[in-house]
């Protein structure tokens, strides 16, 4: 790599990578003081992260690429300086610059973010799909959650530090363990607090889950800015004893912000994984076998799949299949196997890596209101059937969630007491011949920007905690 420098006693660095990380740095023309100091600041560091360090200082790649710092001429001044590059002035180093590196002690400060969060998937996805933003924009980041909980599971696979730390649930029936998990939370927070202290993170943020309430709330005795996800329209449990010690709180419904404290309330939506928008339909097809010639309904009840949809859909595919193909997925152990020849319908336990494609293929999809789920539908652009878990098997947050969504115009809902095979075909033909103002109204939304609106608001927070 080389980086090209002006108004500097350089003409460019080279910087040497040995095993992902950068071994050497070697200075053409430059002087030994250059080269001391930038060698202390970048050897040793993987290069995606200076990278991703550089690119908000505008230094110019030799092959045009864009980059970030760059060194100042150590020649005049002892200590480690900020470069200049091509017309880029030796002391008007921008504000973004500043607050993404700071230079001392021969090192590179970055940026720290701790992500908390568990229990379930949906308290966690949304935090993977900040990920890759958090460490473009130059963030340390570190994952603290349950010792084996679903969200250890999927981070393993991001290479992230992760911490697990001791936690309990807060239930509001009588259980046994009630008498013993306020222990195991109070040990939990003496385990957060005890890690953020050696950590020192510039911001935590909380896509809530019980095992999040010990990590806010030792990150608020420590004053570390917190910022919480609340996705359901009506705060959960831990969120709600998190409220108190958060600095902003990020929701996905207009009608969540009266029913959070003043101020602290921010309509962002929920992040949504990038991956999802980059299916390829041909390829979906191909794995279902199904034709191009034909509208394709997607059919998904979560990882476990809902017995109710599940049996709805099968008993109107008879009539479905006249006018549509169907991707179902049934979730696990939930196939029909007597239906596995049936041309026009494919089934699927569960999707990883394809479900991007299916979603691409998909022109209309039936789902529960999960929030994380729906909030997938909006981002892509996804006409939708909802059916949401009704009150008795939940604490009502779906039913809450898809009303919003109907109000707003971007989903269908069926009440699951009133669902059978009949009204099911029916909605989808209705739903299939408006399909396009659903489409319309969902492209007006004000949630579709949520990564950025949330990183705007982690690196505000690192601003603020800076210039204190």
């Amino acid at each position: 790599m080389k980086y090209k420098t002006s108004g500097t006693c350089s003409s460019a660095i080279d910087i040497e990578i040995k095993d992902g990380i950068i071994d050497s740095v070697s200075f053409t023309g430059g002087c030994n003081g250059n080269l001391q100091g930038i060698s202390r600041l970048v050897e040793g560091m993987k290069p995606e992260v200076l990278l991703a360090a550089l690119e908000r200082a505008g230094a110019t790649f030799l092959d045009g690429l864009q980059v970030h710092i760059l060194p100042r001429p150590a020649c005049k001044s002892a200590g480690i300086h900020a470069a200049a590059v091509k017309d880029f002035k030796q002391d008007s180093v921008s504000d973004e610059f500043k607050r993404n590196l700071s230079f001392g002690k021969g090192r590179i400060i970055m940026k720290k973010i701790v992500l908390t969060g568990g229990g379930t998937a949906g308290h966690v996805t949304p935090n993977l799909a900040l990920l890759p933003h958090l460490q473009a924009a130059g963030f340390e980041v570190y994952y603290m959650g349950s010792y084996d909980g679903i969200e250890k599971k999927l981070i393993a696979d991001f290479g992230i530090p992760y911490y697990g730390i001791s936690t309990g649930k807060f239930r509001r029936y009588m259980d046994p363990k009630n008498f013993t998990d306020p222990f195991r939370v109070m040990k939990g927070f003496a385990q957060a607090h005890k890690i953020l202290k050696e950590l020192k993170p510039d911001v935590v943020f909380s896509k809530g889950g019980f095992v999040s309430v010990p990590v806010v709330r030792a990150a608020h005795t420590l004053h570390i800015p917190c910022i919480l996800h609340e996705s359901d329209m009506t705060p959960g449990l831990a969120n709600k004893l998190c409220l108190g010690a958060a600095t902003k709180i990020c929701c996905n419904f207009p009608e969540t912000v009266k029913l959070l404290p003043e101020k602290k309330a921010v309509l962002t939506g929920s992040p949504v994984r990038e991956e999802l928008f980059t299916g390829d339909k041909v390829r979906a097809l191909d794995m279902c076998g199904f034709t191009a010639n034909k509208p394709v309904i997607m059919v998904i009840g979560g990882s476990q799949g809902a017995a109710s949809v599940n049996k709805a859909v099968r008993d109107a595919l008879p009539a479905l299949l006249k006018d549509f193909q169907v991707v179902h997925l049934c979730g696990k152990d939930k196939m029909d196997n007597l239906l596995l020849n049936t041309p026009g319908y494919k089934q699927f336990e569960y999707l990883k890596a394809e479900l991007k494609d299916v979603f691409a293929m998909a022109d209309l999809v039936i789902s529960r209101a999960g929030a994380n789920a729906i909030c997938e539908l909006l981002a892509l652009g996804k006409p939708n059937i909802l059916i949401p878990l009704p009150s008795s098997k939940s604490r009502g947050d779906q039913l809450l969630n898809a009303r919003s969504f109907e109000a707003q115009g971007f989903s269908m809902v069926v009440d699951e007491d009133d669902l059978t095979d009949t009204l099911l075909v029916e909605k989808v033909q209705e739903l299939y011949c408006n399909r396009q103002s659903y489409i319309s109204a969902m492209k007006q939304s004000h949630q579709l920007s949520a990564i950025s609106t949330i990183m705007d608001l982690i690196n505000d927070m690192v601003k603020e905690k800076d210039e204190q």
